[in-house]
């Protein structure tokens, strides 16, 4: 598909995550061949090497910070640069404080220039300073099947527990907590979810949530008993109207909700009120190819509108741009 996009404009926020979010526009498109900006070089803990990249985020200045599962570290890449830096963990897997061990979700607190981190086989977020020479993190939440995490303008942290099959709210340095989604035990219900994955928050404190085993994104409204099924909801499948094991999660400023297809190996764009979506990278079969994944996860955007997504088998991030 061949597309000359308009100029893209930007909603400024001010949040704890991120400057800007991409007004990305309606009819946008993507080139259907990614480029590979972190990884391709296999299996291994070279610095030139992720394994199996899971969520990840896209600074201001197109640095791309990464969560290897297999690697059990966060490591950063600069655009542009052949080599990624470790900026936490690293130390092998373990529950040392200078340890992580198969982290999944990793997000930027820009307030007090930090990493938060879904530090999964240890059951605990850990915060952990970007600033150099630091060599452990804290614990910020224990005893937490956490999966996904995202942050609000109001620096509350959310976090998905998928043995619980729920979402809650913190405040940093409160153990407090408020059910924001699910905690119904599993099950199909609009007040229910099954093993959450990714999650993302917008300005209203809207929840959205890859609601994984039910294949389907749902959206809570702040304060609301009940989910509304906003992509996918009719089966596991590859039909436009459905999602099969949903995990990376964005929301642009339309309301547009974009979706690593995982078991589909795509990424999904579903518009505000729509009944099925476009697949708007990958799609093509599973394979190493530059159109296609394996097995992915965690996707973002910067802030130019180009699209980032961990490949998981493929062992890479891949970045799409935006046309």
């Amino acid at each position: 598909m061949i597309f000359v996009c308009a100029v893209i404009f930007f909603a400024l926020i001010t949040t704890a995550t991120a400057s800007v979010v991409p007004n990305i526009p309606a009819d946008a498109r993507w080139k259907q061949y990614g480029v590979t900006v972190a990884g391709g070089h296999g299996e291994g803990n070279a610095t030139n090497q992720v394994w199996l990249p899971n969520g990840l985020f896209v600074d201001d200045d197109q640095t791309i910070v990464i969560g290897e599962w297999e690697n059990h570290r966060i490591i950063q890449w600069k655009m542009g640069d052949t080599n990624g830096e470790v900026v936490a963990g690293g130390h092998d897997k373990g529950n040392r404080s200078d340890q992580l061990q198969y982290p999944t979700d990793v997000l930027d607190n820009k307030e007090s220039d930090s990493l938060i981190i879904c530090d999964l086989g240890n059951q605990r977020v850990v915060q952990w300073s970007r600033r150099s020479g630091t060599t452990q993190g804290k614990i910020l939440i224990d005893n937490i099947d956490c999966y996904g995490l995202a942050m609000d303008d109001q620096r509350y942290l959310y976090i998905s527990d998928y043995t619980k099959h729920e979402v809650r709210r913190y405040q940093i340095g409160d153990k407090n907590r408020t059910l924001v989604a699910g905690g119904h035990g599993n099950g199909t219900d609009l007040n229910q979810l099954y093993a959450p994955g990714y999650i993302f928050v917008d300005r209203q404190q809207t929840v959205y949530v890859s609601d994984y085993r039910n294949h389907r994104v749902m959206k809570w409204n702040k304060g609301a008993k009940k989910g509304i099924v906003v992509a996918g909801g009719q089966g596991a499948g590859n039909a436009t109207t459905q999602l099969s094991l949903p995990q990376g999660l964005f929301v642009d400023t339309l309301g547009t909700i974009y979706v690593a297809d995982k078991a589909n190996n795509r990424v999904m764009r579903w518009p505000k009120g729509a009944k099925q979506g476009t697949v708007i990278a990958g799609g093509n079969g599973q394979g190493a190819g530059a159109n296609q994944f394996n097995n992915l996860e965690g996707l973002s955007f910067d802030r130019h509108g180009n699209l980032y997504v961990a490949d998981v088998r493929n062992n890479r991030v891949q970045r799409f741009s935006i046309e």
